[in-house]
């Protein structure tokens, strides 16, 4: 009996652990992009996720990489970097690194977190200039964004048409709320076959880049991953489309749809 008694708290205990949802990403997350600007392969872009310590503190550091390849690089060179570190627990960012040399357009930004003051230091090293923001316990950056929105949102629960809503602090225009719109599901026929995803309408500023504010469309995978599938914009002088090219230490199964 008293085996038998065991041996049922075994079970339910392994059982409760496997309904538990894995976490969405772990260190070592690797993701390519190839990126088609109209039938031209344009260009190439990494997101690298890994460990690191921030004055002393064990933080995720996510490094994204973008560059044209090929003949687009002698018509048009882009050489981005961008870079974040956030909290492994919280995902609340500590420091946010712009690095962009787009064609002759440069910036080199960096944005250093102040929780406990509430308080952002905007630093453009590129015109000498630093300024203060203040900050919401909600703010993000571009980068810790993402995996903010894939740690802490229940994608079940979600109604086509709601909002994800976030404070965002990217540029020298200060902190703004960030709106990523719901569409539904979808699926898309990709490299590696069939991929089951639910689509997303991110709200972006109209201007020099994009045509206006509704013109990026976004696919993540409907999995425990929750990683882009497809990125669709359309800019100023055309559109852009960036697809997954290849991946590497997901922390779980990558589903693809068998016919």
């Amino acid at each position: 009996m008293k085996k038998l008694l065991v041996l049922i708290l075994i079970i339910s205990s392994t059982l409760s652990l496997a309904q538990e949802k894995s976490a969405p990403f772990k260190s070592g997350e690797w993701l390519k992009f190839r990126i088609h600007y109209g039938i031209f392969n344009a260009s190439m872009a990494t997101l690298h996720l890994t460990n690191e310590n921030l004055n002393g503190k064990s933080v995720y550091r996510v490094r994204g990489e973008g560059k044209t390849t090929g003949a687009a690089r002698i018509f048009y060179k882009v050489d981005d970097v961008y870079e974040s570190y956030f909290d492994k627990e919280d995902g609340k960012p500590y420091k946010f690194v712009r690095k962009i040399d787009e064609g002759g357009y440069t910036k080199d930004i960096e944005i250093n977190y102040d929780h406990v003051k509430k308080e952002a230091e905007l630093n453009d090293k590129k015109n000498n200039n630093k300024k203060n923001y203040t900050i919401t316990s909600k703010v993000q950056d571009l980068m810790s964004a993402f995996y903010y929105i894939r740690k802490n949102y229940d994608f079940e629960d979600l109604v086509v048409g709601e909002f994800i809503k976030l404070d965002m602090l990217y540029d020298d225009d200060g902190v703004f709320q960030f709106k990523l719109k719901y569409l539904g599901v979808d699926t898309l026929k990709t490299k590696f076959g069939k991929v089951a995803c639910l689509k997303f309408r991110p709200y972006v500023q109209s201007g020099r880049v994009f045509k206006e504010e509704e013109s990026l469309s976004l696919w993540v995978s409907n999995d425990e991953n929750k990683i882009p599938i497809r990125i669709k914009a359309d800019i100023a002088v055309g559109s852009i489309n960036a697809d997954l090219e290849a991946y590497n230490g997901l922390n779980n199964q990558f589903k693809i749809i068998m016919d």
